[in-house]
């Protein structure tokens, strides 16, 4: 396989850019694990270079803080799935953390440091990232430890049972939580689209709209660059109904 194979096979290929340049990431990694293995002596991806791609705004949608704080007002807490999944979603919006970060917690992750509570996340990259729990985040998650009655060594979202009422030991999968997620959003009347993705988005949007620093934002993201960090922020994208009533004949 020659640089000459791998860029045909990109000029070929007939997905958007993203997804062109990932692939091409994909086929980059594939390659260097047979180089360190001395499969293959060089890596015939690496001189290749994708589509250009430039994006100053992300896609996911993004909440305002009312929308916010009445999905999570209106889910019910009278349930082991309903305090589960109130806590999914406040985990996500109060930590800025990645779905698949969250989904990994176990209950010992969510320990003491002093009088207050962090949360130990592993990121992507076999990255691990230490977050101060926000004091209404400690207090939906105690609550739902509780019920559920959660002890150490146990994932900390868990599927649950036909009715709702307890856990069943298993961790919680991307798909079930992303479904769980739209769900309490139809149910409490939200047409907006929503998925796990856009609690993270909204947490980082309202942070800085509330004078929150974008290195901080960074940070607490776990982001390499502030660019990336930017693509979350749509604290300029709100056009009030007052300046739209200024359009007159």
């Amino acid at each position: 396989m020659r640089p000459f194979h791998v860029a045909a096979w990109i000029e070929d290929f007939s997905g958007s850019k993203p997804t062109i340049k990932q692939k091409l990431a994909a086929v980059r990694m594939l390659y260097d694990f047979l180089v360190v293995r001395q499969i293959t002596p060089s890596n015939p991806a690496h001189a290749v270079r994708g589509p250009k791609y430039v994006v100053k705004k992300g896609k996911t949608p993004v909440w305002s803080r009312e929308d916010a704080k009445t999905l999570l007002d209106s889910i019910p807490k009278d349930s082991v799935s309903g305090l589960r999944d109130m806590a999914l979603i406040a985990t996500m919006f109060y930590s800025f953390a990645r779905v698949s970060a969250v989904l990994k917690l176990k209950v010992d992750d969510y320990y003491h440091n002093g009088a207050r509570r962090r949360l130990r996340l592993h990121e992507k990259g076999g990255k691990e990232h230490e977050m101060p729990v926000h004091h209404l985040l400690e207090q939906i998650l105690n609550e739902y430890i509780v019920a559920a009655g959660l002890q150490s060594g146990q994932p900390l979202f868990q599927s649950v049972n036909s009715l709702g009422t307890a856990v069943t030991g298993r961790t919680l999968n991307r798909y079930n939580a992303w479904a769980a997620i739209r769900k309490r959003a139809k149910a409490a009347g939200f047409l907006t689209p929503v998925g796990c993705h856009t609690w993270r988005a909204t947490g980082i949007t309202i942070y800085l709209e509330n004078d929150g620093r974008l290195e901080h934002a960074q940070q607490m993201a776990g982001h390499e660059s502030p660019r990336t960090t930017k693509l979350y922020d749509r604290t300029k994208d709100e056009i009030t109904l007052s300046e739209v009533e200024r359009i007159r004949l």
